[in-house]
């Protein structure tokens, strides 16, 4: 699925997403504002199919991204950031030995390079968690790092 990424001189970036049966066009304008353009095939016009604000377009990615819900529950997600930087969610299974750690006497920045981004605990989410805070069994550590970071993090998660 090639993506061609244009500059728009005044109005922002144009994203062109080749899909089976046609294209997809994804206009970020500098506002914030999204559009998405369905074409047919290459030499036809574009039909504006959608137009989101900021927020709305943000949300509805986070939506995409499985952020809300994960249809299949894999022992690990990995989202590939620009510089094939990482961002994974790990669920902390029942005799890991960072239960009952804190983020700072776990030490896993230092022992990994993964940093901790966030905690999902139940229906909570805890943003830029401190280190105080204690890991408990089935919290989801959602982590950012290089693919060697996360491999290193994988072998602590299990002992």
């Amino acid at each position: 699925m090639p993506i061609t990424e244009s500059d728009l001189p005044g109005v922002g970036k144009k994203f062109e997403i080749e899909l089976g049966d046609g294209e997809m066009v994804v206009v970020i304008h500098n506002t914030g504002k999204r559009e998405v353009f369905r074409r047919p095939d290459p030499s036809a016009d574009s039909e504006k199919v959608f137009e989101f604000s900021d927020d709305l377009a943000r949300t509805i990615g986070s939506i995409i991204e499985g952020a809300h819900f994960q249809p299949i529950e894999p022992a690990t997600q990995e989202t590939t950031l620009p510089g094939g930087i990482l961002l994974e969610w790990y669920e902390l299974p029942p005799g890991s030995p960072l239960v009952g750690e804190t983020l700072e006497s776990a030490d896993i920045g230092n022992r990994t390079g993964l940093a901790v981004v966030a905690i999902q605990r139940d229906d909570e989410v805890m943003d830029s968690p401190d280190a105080t805070t204690t890991l408990r069994e089935g919290d989801t550590l959602i982590g950012v790092g290089t693919p060697e970071n996360c491999e290193a993090f994988e072998e602590i998660l299990t002992g």
